[in-house]
């Protein structure tokens, strides 16, 4: 880190503090623990295949807690950057000045209202019809929760450090039971017994890719539903909400990812994407399941293809029936929501 930086660091670093004190309690107990080891390993600098010592984690995470307690009632701290003072959240004016110093900084706000904050060096930057791609390499400030993609407006921020280590929890996860999945057939695509970090490597820079037309997909949904984010800050913490962020996933993906990845025939990357599902997303979207198992039995790409097809108009609808809700129901929409979503299963 350029010594010129170190302060900047260090603030954008106590304002993930400050998120992680007021937001790390969300997660469940199992998650909450293995993110804090793959946090810890990011922190010290340790390898993927480097043996943890229990004994100093147990330190290090009473350590971080005691911290969170104290510091959780701050204020997020304003940014300086050549002695001028920025509000955290305002990416786009801080990377005005940033960029050129081969730097990248994103202040937003994630799930269940959580901020993230991060910076890191600008690995490329890259220019993609209306959207501008800013492709990060090594992070030197991050929270708990890394999101390896993000935009805002028509910024996608590809973090290619947090989408490896997302990748390395999920295979670390697989590895415990070892299930003849969808993560099992992306795994096979590369050879992870023998080149794990040249495996790593190589499904990271694929993934990328699908990212990168997942937040494209995400704009362009956004585009088409204005007022979206009006309708999410009334049914924050609601089982409403879980539901409505797994319909616009599905709707982002038929808009953008699934078409390239389709006619790519990219098996490593589709395999992955199905083994990244969310539980609710595939209950309310079933037959893609069943279109995905088809594929894998007969090789043939017509009943997916057919099956993403379908859906973009059918998750656009559904979406703006929501809409319609909140703007009758307002903060009191959610139920609502809910059960128009479970009578809209495709």
């Amino acid at each position: 880190m350029q010594h010129e930086y170190s302060q900047l660091q260090q603030s954008i670093q106590h304002n993930c503090h400050i998120s992680d004190a007021r937001y790390a309690g969300n997660y469940t107990l199992c998650i909450y623990l293995l993110k804090m080891r793959e946090y810890y390993r990011w922190e010290k600098t340790f390898a993927y295949r480097q043996a943890l010592s229990t004994d100093d984690i147990g330190q290090w995470l009473t350590e971080r807690e005691n911290l969170w307690d104290k510091i959780e009632g701050e204020n997020y701290a304003r940014l300086e950057l050549d002695s001028e003072l920025y509000d955290p959240f305002d990416s786009a004016a801080i990377n005005q000045k940033l960029l050129a110093q081969g730097l990248v900084y994103s202040g937003g706000i994630g799930q269940k209202g959580k901020p993230h904050f991060f910076l890191a060096e600008l690995e490329r930057r890259e220019q993609h019809h209306d959207y501008q791609i800013l492709i990060s390499g090594r992070e030197y400030a991050r929270d708990l929760t890394s999101p390896p993609a993000m935009s805002q407006g028509n910024t996608i921020f590809i973090r290619r450090e947090s989408f490896k280590r997302m990748i390395w929890e999920k295979i670390e996860a697989w590895r415990w039971n070892q299930p003849e999945n969808a993560m099992a057939l992306a795994m096979r695509c590369y050879d992870f017994d023998n080149e794990l970090e040249a495996s790593l490597e190589a499904m990271t820079n694929n993934e990328l890719e699908s990212a990168v037309l997942h937040e494209i997909g995400e704009i362009r949904a956004g585009q088409q539903l204005p007022g979206w984010g009006d309708m999410m800050q009334d049914i924050i913490f609601t089982q409403a909400e879980i539901m409505a962020r797994a319909l616009r996933d599905h709707l982002a993906d038929a808009i953008s990812t699934l078409p390239a990845l389709i006619e790519q025939n990219n098996r490593a990357s589709i395999h992955f994407y199905f083994a990244n599902l969310t539980p609710m997303r595939l209950h309310i979207f079933p037959s893609l399941q069943t279109a995905y198992q088809d594929w894998k039995t007969s090789n043939d790409i017509e009943p997916l293809q057919q099956a993403v097809k379908n859906s973009a108009l059918h998750w656009q609808n559904i979406a703006t029936q929501m809409l319609s809700l909140h703007n009758q129901h307002k903060e009191k929409c959610s139920t609502h929501i809910e059960s128009l979503i479970n009578a809209s299963y495709l």
